[in-house]
Parts: C-alpha cells; structure tokens; sequence
C-alpha cells in the first residue's frame, strides 16, 4: 500500500490589480510583499500560479521573498467560471441574483471552465504520496479560491458563488490521510497593514 501523507494547501487571491487588470497597482505590489514575507518561513515545495498578469506579478513578489521555492504557470489555477448551476440548483431566494451574475458567460466559459475545475481538484486537493507532508501555495483569482473551499466543506457546487476573498488574504486548508479537509484559515488578513486590507471587497464590507 501506497503511504500517504498530509498536503497543506495555500490560496492566494492576486494582490489589488489595475482597472484594466494588466498587473497590480502599487498597493498589489506591497500585499505580495508582505505576503510573501509571511511565508518566507513555511516549508514550501512550489507556488502555482494562473497565467493573467495579476496573478503572475502577484506570485513572483511572493517568490522573491521565499529561498529556492519554484514557480510554475498553470491554467488549473487561471480565472474561469467552475460551475454553471442551473435555477434549481440554488436557493429560490437568490437564485435570480445568481444567474444575472453569471449571464456573461459565454458558451466556451460553459465548457471549459467546468473542466478546469475538475482538474483544478484532482490536481491541488487530497493528501499526497509518500511519507513527507506537502506545502503548496496556489496564487489564483477569487472563483478557483471559492470553488475549492466549498469543497473542502463538502458544500454543494453552486456555492463557489458568494464566497468572497480579499486581495493576497491567506486561505489554508488541510488534506490528512482518512479525515475530511479542514479549512484552517480563511481570508486572513494579519500580514496587511489596515491601509491594505480589504481590497476587492465592496466598501461597506471593509471592516
């Protein structure tokens, strides 16, 4: 038998980008900073990040503060749409407010996103081979960081959609050998100076 052993996984939603989200503003470059500062001590073997501007930027200044911890691109950890849930998947209350959210997308955001997410679980979710645990931080967009914390609460998969995450907040959840994932962090904002936090969020939510 295969050993297995515990795969902790980090999500990062890109630092506050530009309004044409061509790269990160100067406050995105300083949440990177700061956050990859406060992973610098982590035992991490790789950051995966999505191939847009925002997040790559995003990823390299976490990079840049972590010794020998390889970068790679990957379109797992792109901005798509996970799931497309049909009306009556999702509450009667908010259902309507749901699919006008989701009206822009397009056939291929259909297809293809839905693909990616399966990928994106088979490949970033569940404990890991071997006997040594597993440190991999994940630099994405809102929806992949939503889509995999609903599974880690075994929620079902219309509720990527509401889950909101703040510019370079820390997600953490942890995968051990026979018990179900725990989500040890959620949006953790500790490594941002009040001036920082909050970003991506509408103005009444900053708190």
């Amino acid at each position: 038998m295969t050993a297995a052993a515990t795969r902790y996984l980090y999500l990062v939603r890109h630092g506050e980008a530009t309004p044409d989200e061509s790269g990160l503003t100067e406050n995105g470059r300083r949440q990177a900073t700061l956050l990859g500062r406060r992973l610098a001590d982590l035992p991490l073997s790789a950051v995966h990040h999505g191939p847009l501007p925002r997040a790559e930027q995003t990823a390299h200044l976490i990079g840049d503060q972590l010794e020998n911890v390889p970068l790679h691109r990957s379109e797992l950890a792109g901005d798509y749409v996970p799931h497309i849930p049909e009306r009556g998947e999702l509450p009667p209350e908010s259902a309507d407010f749901f699919l006008r959210f989701i009206a822009g997308a397009d056939e291929e955001d259909r297809i293809h996103g839905p693909a990616l997410a399966r990928r994106a679980l088979e490949r970033f979710t569940g404990p890991v081979d071997g006997e040594e645990d597993r440190h991999e931080l994940v630099v994405t967009h809102n929806f992949l960081v939503a889509w995999l914390v609903r599974d880690a609460m075994y929620a079902p998969e219309w509720r990527w959609l509401g889950l909101n995450h703040g510019n370079a907040a820390l997600t953490v959840i942890r995968y051990a050998p026979g018990r179900p994932a725990s989500v040890l962090l959620s949006n953790d904002m500790r490594h941002l100076p009040a001036d920082l936090r909050w970003t991506g969020f509408p103005p009444e939510l900053h708190i």
